[in-house]
C-alpha cells in the first residue's frame, strides 16, 4: 500500500523552514564527519583494486597482438542530507538515508581471429545500490547502478558482452586504431563496413560523446551518460542482444541496429517474440572542424514496439485505487523518438557539449529511465590545477520532462519502475552536476562529485536534493 501525508498551507511553510535549516545542518555535518569516513573506505577498496590491477597489467605484456586483455573496476560512494519532502511514495528519493555504494568490475578480452574479424568477450561482475534503489529521480544519480540487480556482489561472474565484430574494407586507405578497450591495436580502413552480432551495449555504437557518454570516467548522471528521452534497448544491466551494420568514413558515418528488448519493462529477460517485440536505432554521424577545432554532429531516431502499457488507458481504467499501467500490457504498443548530440572543442583544454532528445511518451517507459523530453548541456576543462595535465574540471546541466499522458498517470498515483511518489506537483526536473576528476596513479583516478537536484522525479513538493559522491576508476 502507498502511504503519503498532507499537510495544511501552515505546515508546509514550517516544514520547508525546518528542511532548508536542516539541510544546512546536514551539509556542515556531512563535510565534518561522514566524508572523511566515505574516503577512508573508498580508498581502500580501490587500493587493493589498484594492487591487483597492476599485477594484471604486467602479465598483459605477453600476450600475442592478436589478443588484447584489460581491466576496470569503480566504486562509487554516494549521500544526500535530508531534505523537504511533504510525502513520499513506494518509488520516491528517500529524505532520509544512509550512503549507498556501488562497485563493478569487468575485464576486456579481445581475440583476432582471422583478418578483419575479432570476437570480443566481457566478463563481469557487480554490487552493491544506488541511492533509493535507483529510484525517485528521473535523471537517476549513479549510473553504474543501472547494472546492478542486488545489494550483495554476484556469485557468479556472467558475460556482460560477448559478440563478433567483422570490418569489411570499402577502399585501400588505411588509419591507426589504437588499443583500448574492446578495441585491437590495428590498421583498419578508413572507409568501411563494420557489423557487430551478440551481446552488447547499444551506446557502445551509439550517442557517443567525447564528454559526456561515460558513468565510470566522466559524469555520474544518469541523463548525461546517454540521451535521457532515449529508452534505448536493454535488460536491467544495460545491455541487450541484436545485429549493428556502420559505414563509416571520415567524412560521415551511418549506423543502424535491430535488438531485442526486456520481457517486462527494466526486464532481465528477453522477449523471445522478436516479430513483436523489438527495437530499431538509427543514427548519422558528421565530424566537423571550426577554426580549427574538431567537433561531432549526431543525429538518432529509434523505434521500439513492446508488451506495453498505456498511460491514458490505465487512467480511464478507474478501480478506486492508483492506475497500473502493467494491468494494461499488450502487444503492439510502440515508443518512438529522436536525439541531437553535439560535443564540441572550444581550445586547447577546452570542451563542451549538448543533448537534445524527445519520444511521444504515450506508452510506458521500458527499459531506460522516465524522462520523454530532455536537454543537457555543459564544458569539461582539462589542467585546471595540475601542469601534467592528469586533472579535469567538469560542469553540466540538465532539463528533464515527461508527457503530458506520462504526468497525468502520476498525479493519479501511478507508478512506473524508477517513479512513483503517490501523487504529484508537476514541475520540471533540473539538474546540475559538478566534478573534479584526477589522476592519482596511472591507472587510477580519483573523483569528487557533487550533483543538484530540484523537483526529484517532476515533484515541485519534494526537494531540493544536494548529492555528493566520491568515485574511484581503475583501467589498465
Amino acid at each position: 500500500m502507498r502511504r503519503f501525508f498532507i499537510t495544511s498551507k501552515k505546515e508546509r511553510t514550517s516544514l520547508r523552514a525546518d528542511a532548508k535549516q536542516s539541510t544546512r545542518s546536514d551539509v556542515r555535518e556531512l563535510a565534518a564527519c561522514r566524508l572523511p569516513r566515505l574516503a577512508k573506505a573508498l580508498l581502500a577498496m580501490t587500493l587493493v583494486m589498484v594492487l591487483s590491477a597492476s599485477g594484471y597489467a604486467q602479465d598483459t605484456t605477453s600476450h600475442p597482438s592478436d589478443w588484447s586483455f584489460h581491466f576496470q573496476a569503480t566504486t562509487i560512494d554516494q549521500v544526500h542530507p535530508d531534505f523537504h519532502s511533504l510525502y513520499q511514495g513506494s518509488n520516491s528519493l528517500q529524505a532520509h538515508e544512509n550512503d549507498k555504494i556501488s562497485v563493478t568490475s569487468t575485464v576486456f578480452v579481445g581475440w583476432r581471429m582471422w583478418n578483419g574479424g575479432e570476437l570480443y568477450v566481457n566478463p563481469e561482475i557487480a554490487g552493491g545500490a544506488g541511492l533509493s534503489g535507483a529510484s525517485g529521480v528521473a535523471g537517476a544519480l549513479n549510473g553504474e547502478t543501472y547494472r546492478i540487480g542486488s545489494t550483495a556482489p554476484e556469485l557468479t561472474v556472467p558475460f556482460a558482452r560477448i559478440y563478433l565484430q567483422e570490418n569489411i574494407a570499402l577502399g585501400n586507405e588505411m588509419v591507426s586504431m589504437p588499443e583500448t578497450l574492446n578495441q585491437m591495436p590495428e590498421l583498419q580502413p578508413a572507409k568501411r563496413l563494420t557489423i557487430t552480432i551478440g551481446k552488447y551495449s547499444i551506446t557502445d555504437q551509439f550517442d557517443a560523446n567525447s564528454i559526456s557518454h561515460d558513468p565510470r570516467s566522466q559524469f555520474i548522471n544518469w541523463s548525461l551518460m546517454s540521451a535521457g528521452a532515449w529508452d534505448y534497448p536493454a535488460d536491467t544491466k544495460g545491455y541487450t542482444i541484436g545485429g549493428t551494420i556502420e559505414y563509416i568514413t571520415p567524412d560521415l558515418s551511418i549506423r543502424f541496429a535491430s535488438d531485442m528488448v526486456a520481457k517486462v519493462a527494466n526486464g532481465l529477460i528477453f522477449d523471445a517474440n522478436f516479430g513483436k517485440a523489438n527495437s530499431e536505432t538509427f543514427e548519422v554521424e558528421i565530424p566537423h572542424s571550426i577554426l580549427p577545432n574538431p567537433g561531432t554532429i549526431r543525429v538518432l531516431g529509434f523505434y521500439t514496439i513492446a508488451h506495453m502499457g498505456n498511460y491514458a488507458q490505465a487512467i480511464a481504467q478507474d478501480s478506486g485505487h492508483a492506475p497500473d499501467i502493467t494491468a494494461t500490457r499488450t502487444y503492439g504498443r510502440s515508443k518512438c523518438g529522436f536525439e541531437l548530440n553535439i560535443d564540441q572543442q572550444l581550445g586547447k583544454n577546452i570542451s563542451a557539449f549538448s543533448r537534445t532528445s524527445w519520444n511521444d511518451g504515450k506508452n510506458e517507459t521500458w527499459m531506460f529511465t522516465e524522462i520523454d523530453r530532455s536537454f543537457s548541456a555543459g564544458i569539461a576543462y582539462d589542467g585546471p590545477f595540475r601542469k601534467t595535465g592528469d586533472d579535469i574540471i567538469r560542469g553540466a546541466i540538465v532539463v528533464n520532462g515527461i508527457s503530458d499522458d506520462h504526468r497525468k498517470y502520476l498525479e493519479a498515483g501511478g507508478s512506473g519502475f524508477i517513479l512513483g511518489d503517490g501523487k504529484l506537483n508537476y514541475g520540471l526536473e533540473f539538474i546540475f552536476e559538478a566534478q573534479y576528476a584526477t589522476h592519482i596513479t596511472t591507472y587510477f583516478t580519483l573523483s569528487a562529485d557533487y550533483q543538484f537536484v530540484d523537483n526529484p522525479g517532476y515533484n515541485k513538493d519534494r526537494g531540493p536534493a544536494h548529492v555528493i559522491a566520491l568515485r574511484g576508476h581503475v583501467e589498465l
